[in-house]
């Protein structure tokens, strides 16, 4: 909670709330800013982690030395981008005396066909730690005594979402991507699809330890927002979800491949505080995320996140070469 109250009020330090100009009318409950350029910048304090429950045995919490993430991000028409790091420069990435080194790389696009919102993303981290070194190490002191680490262990991920906009009246665009600008309060229920790749590479002393899995997943989320006096906004939303994993581990040099199906199920939700002009956009989330299934008969894979967000951005018109190649497309293929 320290953390999320310090970007909380790093946000409204930073900007002078005063309002913006607009001529929309009343009657219009939905603005798109598709003919505008967004560019945005936010930071977040989403880690990657690993947790096991064992009966009778202490938990296993695996955690990247990365505290602080840095996203920027761009927009225009039906396509978007955007790239995430966590630089050394931010305070809680560089503790790699105690810690040790992880390194983070995730690039996203993103393309919007009227209510239809498709996303493609690829991440890789490496480098974790045991968050909970002194239940393994004996008369372990925190902040003195390093903890356990695993620079070897390697996380790749390809991964993507359908999502669907079911009320007309509701824009996903204005609370995730910014393209739009929600006018009156509505909310809606967005089906989404979301299926992933994942390739661990576990590298302890000589043996080498791979994992290949794939997960498809179903989500009903729901959002709403609540307009306030036109700029600002408050909404809410709720992502639970269940599907199934189909995993294969195999250690390197030996012809034995183990294979396992998991049904995994998630819950995921949060509360966005958001403020919206013509121009200029920023706000900040508060989320959860929440992911389980059953290993086997005593052990349970979890990975629980409460997390913050801020972000800045800006609106501006496209440069004229840049609005003729789009306006050309959306032509050709009737976007």
């Amino acid at each position: 909670m320290k953390k999320i109250a310090s970007l909380l009020l790093f946000l409204f330090a930073t900007f002078n709330l005063s309002g913006q100009d607009y001529n929309q009318k009343d009657s219009i409950p939905i603005i798109s800013f598709a003919d505008k350029i967004i560019i945005e910048a936010s930071i977040d304090t989403k880690s990657e982690s690993f947790n096991t429950t064992q009966t009778n045995e202490s938990d296993f919490n695996l955690l990247t030395n990365n505290e602080y993430r840095l996203s920027l991000s761009l927009e225009y028409q039906f396509l978007g981008f955007s790239y995430e790091f966590s630089p050394k420069f931010l305070p809680g990435n560089n503790d790699d005396e105690l810690k040790g080194k992880s390194s983070f790389t995730d690039y996203r696009f993103r393309f919007f066909l009227k209510k239809w919102t498709q996303e493609i993303g690829y991440s890789r981290v490496q480098g974790f730690y045991i968050e909970n070194t002194s239940d393994f190490v004996e008369d372990w002191i925190e902040g003195q005594d390093s903890y356990v680490q695993f620079p070897d262990i390697k996380v790749t991920r390809w991964e993507g979402a359908t999502s669907y906009v079911l009320n007309n009246k509701f824009s996903l665009r204005n609370v995730l991507y910014n393209t739009e600008w929600q006018l009156k309060s509505a909310g809606s229920l967005i089906p989404t699809l979301r299926y992933r790749y994942n390739y661990i590479s576990v590298k302890i002393d000589s043996t080498k330890i791979f994992e290949n899995s794939y997960e498809i997943r179903v989500s009903p989320d729901y959002y709403f927002s609540f307009v306030i006096d036109k700029n600002w906004f408050v909404t809410p939303f709720l992502s639970p979800s269940f599907g199934i994993r189909f995993a294969k581990e195999e250690i390197e040099g030996e012809n034995i491949a183990e294979h396992n199906t998991y049904y995994p199920l998630g819950l995921s939700g949060g509360l966005q505080l958001g403020y919206s002009s013509t121009r200029y956009i920023f706000g900040a989330n508060i989320n959860f995320d929440s992911n389980w299934y059953d290993e086997d008969a005593q052990s349970v894979i979890n990975n629980d996140k409460t997390f913050a967000k801020i972000y800045f951005g800006y609106r501006f018109d496209a440069p004229k070469f840049v609005k003729n190649s789009f306006d050309w497309i959306n032509n050709k293929v009737g976007l």
